[in-house]
């Protein structure tokens, strides 16, 4: 991947608690040149006698000297699957960040923050879950470490025979059955009778360890001539670390807790004999490592259950093609029982014993199931440690007359974290993996709340990295299973367009344009002589719609669907402008030639003069709000008559239903036909969620089998776009548009980020019915109001004004 400058940054976490975290720079250029190019001295190690790719977690240490203690010290660390670095006891590093083996990251670490005069002590942690691995988790499928010092002053620290090694035979992979497709991998069963404690610490004996088996040497991307795994900088920052504590104790039966606990360290006392269930509430939904401090308990038996909601004893079997057990609302936990993946511990009767997650969790409740035998357990502490990307918030909202508007935002912000670790993610629970479609609503998201420069790119590039000789993405990347759904190959275009839209960067995105040619092509074999697209292969998926089986819209059987032909167009006129831009013009003709045939066609194949509606085929037997929206948006129908298709998309219940995911696209085309004012009146999906006491956005409607997915935070793209009305008109956002949609709202204001500053904007009707408007735009930009038919250039700084 090509990289910029850019920083990097290491984190502080003190084990047994994540109780601490700092962030240090390392910016790009001080990475050795030598090391972006070539071979390193260090090489990748591993543990003598383990099979290459197995299940395993091993421990790897490193004791050297210092007579003096250096302003930097510089390591370049990785491994596979994964590790966690020590340096005197202390976390300093864990990674790699996801990717795959032709992009495999590795961290760079400031150590000198924790060296010491004399001797110094690295240990890691690194595991391979083999075939137990979580889908997301691309592997070398060899088990190894690899740490190479950044200049000759720091390879005393280099990974070679000289690092000692040993198995950690304490480990071993837990199943427990979940509902619906899950693609997480394992969870551990820790046997604390095998556990090496204090492995991690300078003064641990590791007489007993063997030497490291020492491989191939690392090498950067670009090596001549490298069979391994090809090296490239972390392209992302690393994630935040944070404390959390439970809330309450929702449940406790065997057993009476302290008044405190959990909210605060307090020992709990399990007597002998004794099976005790505690179910612990966080009061909301997150993710993160889940620590149990623990002490005596041998022959005990702990199991720490997570999940999104208590389930109820019955299934919701009102959809077509499928059935779930029924959640209800979400803070209820009367009648309802516990259903998650787990945890399980096996205490050796020792104390200050210490167990956190090698992987994070997601929870909004856990339960713990504790039996003891012969000897009393104590749980001297248990709390998480959040994980996310590092996302900062930067926008501001108010609507006084609705404050259920700033509580969308919150649980929209709260959905989006949530799905943003290494990658984007569909959802954090139940698959964790970066699906196309998915993201570009979640760049978007991005865009619009924050200023952060990483994300969207690195999800743009690994869009890039997944594409096979057919020319299309696959459906979601990283992952170690291949799949397609083509529909998100165009929406993967689209995003890139977003990007330029709202971000600039044509230099990065003129080396996606051959991607996007190679995908628009692969397209372009399908389609036929009367300009639309014979049936496309691989999955299609539209959205979770009860009337799209398997989320595919309706297609006859030689294709003939026009929500593939407008998905087509629509990326067919996402693509020209680039590549006449920064690109290749003859392209964007043919581009635009394409796109002009198929939507001069679209109203002949699929129009319906009587319902005044496009059909979802030319047999016009099946209707969607998907395919009119899609219309609108395609500039098949425009002004007076993209309104009224829309007005009948929404009365007519007939048609097949919008769910949370198509309601991006839905809001769309309901600003683009003029029809922004109805935004506020078409957020059902979204109250109906807070009223079950969601606090983050489902995958579906009910029965939902996620808890939490990121393309129901689209109101914190809307709320900003179609309400507030800014959006922009330029690429790199150098022209800022602003067309307020404010429905019935009196008195509404808001800001969001903007590359040269911010865009703020306060609305107020005023006593004599006046549009009382204040509008200000960064430096160097400019833009234009549109709204009630008046239209004003914009300049640069404050603006106020008002219109009758």
């Amino acid at each position: 991947m090509k990289t910029h400058l850019l920083c990097l940054f290491i984190l502080l976490l003190s084990l047994p608690m994540f109780a601490q975290t700092r962030l240090t720079g390392v910016s790009q250029n001080e990475i050795n040149p030598s090391l972006l190019q070539g071979r390193w001295k260090a090489r990748w190690i591993s543990v003598p006698d383990e099979a290459a790719n197995t299940y395993g977690v091993y421990h790897f240490r490193k004791s050297f000297s210092l007579d003096t203690l250096p302003e930097r010290f510089l390591v370049h660390v990785t491994a596979d699957n994964r590790y966690k670095l020590f340096l005197n006891g202390t976390m300093v590093s864990l990674g790699p960040a996801r990717g795959d083996v032709y992009n495999w990251s590795y961290e760079t670490v400031d150590l000198s923050p924790w060296l010491r005069k004399g001797v110094n002590v690295l240990a890691a942690v690194v595991w391979n879950f083999a075939e137990q691995k979580p889908l997301a988790q691309v592997s070398f499928n060899q088990t190894g470490f690899l740490m190479q010092g950044n200049t000759a002053n720091e390879e005393v620290v280099n990974t070679d025979a000289s690092w000692l090694c040993t198995i950690n035979k304490a480990y071993a992979p837990w199943w427990k059955p979940v509902h619906g497709y899950y693609a997480v991998g394992a969870c551990e069963q820790l046997d604390a009778s095998l556990y090496p404690w204090g492995w991690e610490q300078p003064q641990y004996d590791d007489a007993g360890w063997k030497k490291a088996r020492a491989g191939i040497e690392g090498a950067a991307k670009g090596a001549r001539d490298y069979p391994g795994r090809l090296l490239v900088p972390r392209p992302i920052p690393p994630m935040e670390m944070k404390t959390e504590r439970f809330q309450a104790v929702r449940r406790a039966q065997g057993i009476t807790c302290p008044k405190d606990f959990p909210q605060k360290k307090v020992a709990l006392h399990i007597p002998a004999h004794t099976e005790a269930v505690l179910l612990l509430d966080q009061k909301q939904l997150t993710t993160g490592y889940l620590t149990l401090l623990f002490s005596k308990g041998k022959g005990a038996e702990i199991r720490i259950t997570y999940a999104e909601a208590m389930y109820e004893d019955k299934v919701d079997k009102t959809t077509k093609s499928y059935s779930l057990p029924v959640k209800g609302h979400r803070d209820s936990i009367e009648g309802k029982k516990m259903i998650g993946y787990e945890d399980r511990l096996l205490p050796d009767g020792g104390d200050g014993r210490s167990f956190t997650s090698l992987w994070w969790r997601t929870w909004r409740y856990v339960q713990l199931t504790i039996t003891t035998a012969g000897e009393p357990l104590v749980v001297d502490d248990l709390y998480g440690t959040f994980t996310g990307y590092p996302f900062k918030q930067d926008i501001t909202f108010a609507a006084p007359a609705l404050p259920e508007l700033n509580e969308m935002l919150s649980i929209g912000w709260r959905t989006a974290r949530l799905c943003a670790n290494e990658t984007y993610m569909d959802c954090p629970y139940y698959e964790q993996l970066q699906y196309f479609g998915d993201t570009r609503i979640q760049a978007m998201v991005t865009m619009f709340n924050t200023r952060d420069t990483f994300m969207v790119k690195n999800a743009l590039e690994q869009g890039r990295q997944s594409i096979v000789a057919d020319g299309i993405t696959m459906s979601r990347y990283p992952s170690y299973l291949h799949q397609f759904i083509s529909s998100f190959s165009l929406w993967w275009i689209c995003m890139g367009h977003d990007y330029w839209m709202y971000r600039g960067d044509e230099a990065y995105l003129k080396t996606l344009l051959p991607a996007y040619r190679g995908i628009l092509s692969w397209y372009e074999q399908y389609l036929k002589p009367d300009a639309s697209l014979a049936y496309v292969p691989h999955w299609f998926f539209a959205d979770w719609s009860d009337d799209f089986p398997n989320g595919e819209p309706i297609r006859e059987k030689e294709g003939n669907s026009a929500f593939q032909d407008l998905m087509y167009i629509l990326t067919l006129d996402a693509a020209a402008p680039m590549e006449e831009r920064f690109g290749m013009p003859s392209m964007a003709g043919h581009y635009r030639e394409i796109a002009t045939a198929m939507r001069n066609t679209i109203r002949a194949k699929y129009w319906n003069e009587a319902k005044g509606l496009f059909a979802d085929t030319y047999e016009q037997k099946s209707y969607s709000q998907h395919v009119n929206s899609l219309a609108v948006l395609a500039d098949v129908v425009k002004g007076d008559e993209a309104a009224r298709v829309m007005s009948r998309c929404l009365a007519d219940t007939s048609l097949a239903q919008a769910t949370i995911y198509f309601r991006y696209y839905v809001h769309n085309a309901l600003n683009k036909a003029g029809m922004g004012d109805q935004l506020l009146d078409n957020l059902q999906i979204w109250r109906d969620q807070m009223a079950l006491g969601l606090t983050t956005w489902a995958e579906m409607p009910e029965p939902s089998r996620s808890d939490c997915h990121a393309w129901g935070a689209s109101p914190n793209i809307e709320f900003y776009r179609i309400l507030l009305g800014i959006d922009s008109a330029a690429p790199g956002f150098r022209k800022i548009r602003i067309a307020p949609s404010l429905g019935n709202l009196k008195e509404v204001s808001g800001s969001m980020p903007h590359p040269a500053g911010k865009v703020a904007v306060s609305y107020k009707i005023g006593k004599k019915g006046d549009l009382q408007v204040r509008i200000e735009l960064p430096a160097g930009t400019s833009g234009t109001f549109c709204c009630k038919g008046t239209e004003r250039e914009l300049n640069e700084g404050i603006s106020t004004f008002s219109i009758p």
